[in-house]
């Protein structure tokens, strides 16, 4: 049986057939170069093994990540893993960038110092605004403005430098992430582990794995596991692992039409019951309540 998470549209650019991309797929366009020809509105949608970074330089937009929603004015940007479900609403006329990458790109030739940096990035969803710091912006600007060019005339060593301004792009992303975020250099080694972590369940959590198996993984002890998520979301390592599955379901049950049964069986539960026990619990309603509910935005 096909999976029902098919049933979302997945393209690889907005519009166009999802298909397999080489592991040197980097893609940037114009913001207008293709909303402006759905009027302004990108419809809900995921990518498969593609990272997304949508920068806007001028104007603003209302996005749609999952099942929240934001209005961001420029300058901001947008980070989009794979298969995370998103959309956007552009005010017409906004002017920026959006970037998108094949994750081999990124990761296969990083090397072991930079995976790290592009790994927290690139974990969940991120929604960064600009406007604090404007040479920053102003910087990541320029070099989007580089990428393009680069992109539209390609010259001798084009794939080599593409790749070179796409990780300075993503880096000073990261900074910036890294910023709002509160974090600095001691804090590295701990926020490595726990991006390993954080890694390792989006890989497993429908497995079911308990959390000692994640210990046992990343090679140090369950105490120290949950200090360590204690420390830095104020949560232990099983909440995380429940948030992630939770999220799932929530995502599925949105944007999928499939029966809660085989949502339930997709996501690891052997009992579609002990899933909407499971729903219940967490949320407080039924799997089934909880999509018949009305949604705003």
């Amino acid at each position: 049986m096909e999976d029902a998470v098919d049933q979302v549209p997945r393209f690889a650019l907005y519009g166009e057939e999802a298909r397999s991309t080489d592991a040197e797929f980097i893609h940037i366009e114009d913001i207008g170069s293709r909303s402006s020809r759905y009027d302004w509105e990108i419809a809900s949608h995921t990518h498969k093994g593609l990272f997304q970074l949508v920068a806007m330089l001028d104007g603003g937009a209302r996005v749609l990540i999952d099942d929240r929603v934001a209005d961001m004015v420029a300058p901001s940007a947008v980070i989009v893993p794979p298969a995370v479900v998103h959309g956007f609403r552009f005010h017409p006329g906004t002017h920026g960038y959006v970037l998108t990458v094949a994750e081999a790109v990124l990761f296969d030739g990083a090397g072991p110092a930079g995976r790290p940096v592009f790994e927290a990035l690139f974990l969940e969803p991120c929604l960064l605004e600009l406007g604090g710091d404007p040479a920053a912006a102003a910087r990541i600007g320029a070099l989007l403005d580089q990428l393009m060019t680069e992109f539209r005339w390609p010259q001798l060593g084009r794939t080599m430098m593409c790749e070179w301004l796409v990780r300075g792009i993503l880096l000073l992303m990261e900074r910036q992430r890294a910023a709002a975020a509160g974090s600095s250099p001691t804090d590295r080694v701990r926020a490595e582990l726990f991006t390993r972590f954080r890694a390792l369940v989006e890989e497993r959590f429908t497995e079911h794995w308990p959390v000692p198996r994640y210990a046992d993984a990343l090679g140090i002890t369950e105490s120290r596991l949950n200090r360590l998520c204690r420390t830095l979301v104020d949560r232990s390592a099983f909440e995380l692992v429940q948030d992630r599955l939770l999220l799932e379901a929530r995502r599925r049950l949105i944007h999928i039409a499939a029966p809660v049964s085989l949502i339930a069986y997709e996501l690891g539960f052997q009992d579609p019951a002990y899933f909407n026990r499971f729903f219940k619990k967490l949320t407080g309603t039924t799997p089934g309540a909880f999509r018949r509910a009305p949604r705003t935005g």
